[in-house]
């Protein structure tokens, strides 16, 4: 139920980096200048080297490893069909109706997500409906913290690559101040202490903070997605009729 059953490209994201980026482009097509110009390899390597450098520093490797896993869900979102759970909790429902709660005993091989083989079987072995929100809340918790602490990583890249840029900018004056004397060399200086500059915080606004969030929105979803499963084994456990587990399990679906 919960296991994520293929990808779907998420269009609003591939349009959204695309108009950001054009846009600010085009404005500069506008305005006169010159494309080529926003375009300087060593301020794209002191933004970013420096902002993962610094994450990298504050991250522990696990929530790191985890945030690159994380990173596809912005362009490639998994699918949960909420429909699709919601029949089968109440085809569970039907069968443990009609042939007691053992005979959902063989469907725990064929759940290929651990959330729900925990769930069932706690149903299965008899627990109290207590014992069995006691134990799936923890691991709602457990999962939901784990998740957001991949998503924070891209918050935290946002945080730094502004201020990484700035020391871009600074680096690049240092060069313009200490080759005063020599005016071909102003040229590159300048532009790597504004390119940085416009590289970090375009980096922060259009990339970093916006896959913070949106990774976030996901993470709440899947949270929700196992509630709804948690909430549909719990009413099995309490021998509530389908048709009533049906109608409170739908508002989830909204």
């Amino acid at each position: 139920m919960y296991r994520i059953k293929g990808l779907r490209i998420d269009i609003l994201s591939l349009l959204g980096l695309v108009v950001g980026i054009a846009a600010i482009l085009f404005g500069q097509h506008l305005d006169g200048g010159h494309l080529a110009t926003l375009l300087n390899g060593p301020a794209a390597l002191i933004v970013l080297g420096g902002t993962i450098g610094a994450v990298m520093v504050q991250t522990p490797l696990r929530a790191f490893l985890l945030a690159l896993k994380m990173l596809r869900w912005v362009f490639l979102t998994p699918r949960i069909n909420v429909t699709e759970s919601i029949e089968t909790l109440v085809a569970w429902s039907q069968v443990s109706r009609r042939d007691g709660l053992l005979g959902l005993d063989n469907l725990d091989d064929e759940q290929l997500d651990p959330f729900t083989q925990k769930g069932l079987r706690l149903l299965v072995d008899g627990s109290t409906a207590e014992n069995i929100r006691a134990v799936l809340e923890l691991e709602i918790n457990g999962r939901e913290r784990v998740e957001l602490s991949g998503a924070r990583v891209f918050e935290s890249m946002g945080g730094y690559s502004p201020t990484i840029g700035i020391i871009g900018a600074v680096l690049g004056l240092i060069q313009v101040m200490g080759n005063l004397s020599d005016p071909a060399k102003l040229g590159d200086g300048i532009a790597v202490a504004f390119v940085a500059t416009i590289y970090g915080v375009g980096a922060a606004n259009l990339l970093f903070l916006p896959v913070a969030n949106k990774l976030k929105t996901y993470v709440h979803q899947y949270a929700q997605h196992r509630e709804l499963i948690m909430e549909g084994i719990l009413s099995i456990a309490e021998g509530e009729h389908p048709r009533v587990i049906e109608n409170k399990l739908l508002s989830y679906a909204h």
